[in-house]
C-alpha cells in the first residue's frame, strides 16, 4: 500500500523536527530546507507542489518575532505571503494542516480558557497574531485547510535560551537560579502529544475549521519552576522579576475532545521530568552562556 506523502514546512524547527521524527515511519515525508524551497517565492512553491504531488501539507513554517530571531522584520508580510503561496495552490494537495496559536485571540484581550468562538472578538495588534488572524479568516471559508491553535508547547529541540521550561531545566543542570519575567497561568502540552493530534487530522475529515490544542487545566509558571527544582534535587533560588500576576494564556479544548474521542495528554509533571532527563543526557550540547541573559 502506498504511503501518504506529507510535505512538512518548517521541518528544521522545534515542532517540525519532532513531527518528522514521530510520523516518519508511517508516512513518506518531504521536508525541504530553505535552500531547497523558498516559501516567499510563489512560482517556486507552485512548481514544487505540482512536481511532488503531496497528499497533506503540514504548515509549521513561521518567521518569528522573539529576541533570538535572526531577522524579525517584515514578520506580518512574510508570514502572510508564505501562507497564501500555499493556500492558493490547494488544487495541488489534498489537505493543509496549519499550525497556528492562541495569538489569534489578541494578547491584549486574553480570557481564561478561550473557546474557538472567541476568535474575531478582537483583531490582534502584534504582527505575529495579526498574520495568524488573517490566515484564520481565510480558512473559515476554505474547504481543505484546518487550523490547529497551539498555546504553550515544550520539548526537545526548542530554543532553551528563551523557552521557559527548557530554560529552567538547563539552568538547573548548571546550578543557576531559575528565573522568569512574571508569573502567570499557561496552557502547556508536551511536544510528543502534538503529532498524534496532527495524525488524526491527516487521517480524518474535521467537523470544524479550527481547534484549540490545549490541556484541560492551565498551570502557573511558578509551579513549573518548583517542579523543575524538585526534579533537580537542588536548592536553587527561583527569581520572578515582576511581582504582579500576568494575564492567563489558555484555551478551551472541548471542541478537540469532541473531535478526538481518545485524546490524552501526558501529565505536566511527567512531561517535565521526561524533558529534564533528555537535557541531562544531552548536557554537552547546552551552551551555558546562552542561559545568562534573562527575559
Amino acid at each position: 500500500m502506498r504511503k501518504m506523502k506529507l510535505l512538512v514546512l518548517g521541518g528544521s524547527g522545534f515542532i517540525g523536527r519532532n513531527v518528522i521524527e514521530q510520523l516518519g515511519a508511517k508516512y513518506q515525508i518531504l521536508a525541504p530546507t530553505h535552500a531547497e524551497l523558498e516559501l516567499l517565492d510563489e512560482k517556486a512553491v507552485r512548481d514544487y507542489l505540482k512536481v511532488n504531488s503531496v497528499d497533506i501539507v503540514i504548515h509549521s513554517a513561521v518567521k518569528p518575532g522573539h529576541r533570538n530571531a535572526k531577522d524579525s522584520s517584515n514578520q506580518l508580510y512574510d508570514n502572510c505571503r508564505i501562507f497564501f503561496n500555499l493556500a492558493r495552490n490547494a488544487d495541488c494537495f489534498g489537505k493543509m494542516i496549519y499550525l497556528s496559536s492562541g495569538l489569534v485571540y489578541d494578547q491584549r484581550h486574553y480570557q481564561p480558557k478561550m473557546k474557538e468562538e472567541y476568535f474575531d472578538a478582537h483583531v490582534p495588534i502584534d504582527e505575529g497574531g495579526f498574520s495568524k488572524y488573517i490566515a484564520a479568516k481565510y480558512i473559515e471559508t476554505h474547504k481543505n485547510i484546518v487550523e490547529l491553535r497551539i498555546f504553550g508547547i515544550f520539548g526537545k529541540y526548542e530554543d532553551y535560551a528563551i523557552r521557559l521550561i527548557s530554560n529552567m531545566i538547563c539552568k538547573a543542570l548548571f546550578d543557576l537560579p531559575l528565573t522568569m519575567k512574571q508569573n502567570r497561568k499557561f496552557d502547556y502540552i508536551y511536544i510528543d502529544d502534538l503529532p498524534p493530534v496532527i495524525e488524526h487530522f491527516i487521517e480524518n475529515d474535521s467537523s470544524q475549521k479550527a481547534f484549540n490544542v490545549t490541556p484541560d487545566h492551565a498551570i502557573e509558571l511558578l509551579t513549573l519552576a518548583e517542579q523543575v527544582k524538585k526534579i533537580s534535587g537542588k536548592d536553587l533560588p527561583i527569581k520572578v522579576a515582576q511581582s504582579e500576576m500576568g494575564v492567563e494564556y489558555s484555551g478551551d479544548n472541548t471542541r478537540l475532545r469532541s473531535e478526538m474521542k481518545k485524546l490524552s495528554f501526558l501529565s505536566i509533571d511527567k512531561a517535565v521530568a521526561r524533558l529534564y532527563q533528555w537535557y541531562a543526557d544531552n548536557k554537552s550540547m547546552i551552551k551555558q552562556e546562552s542561559l545568562l541573559v534573562d527575559k
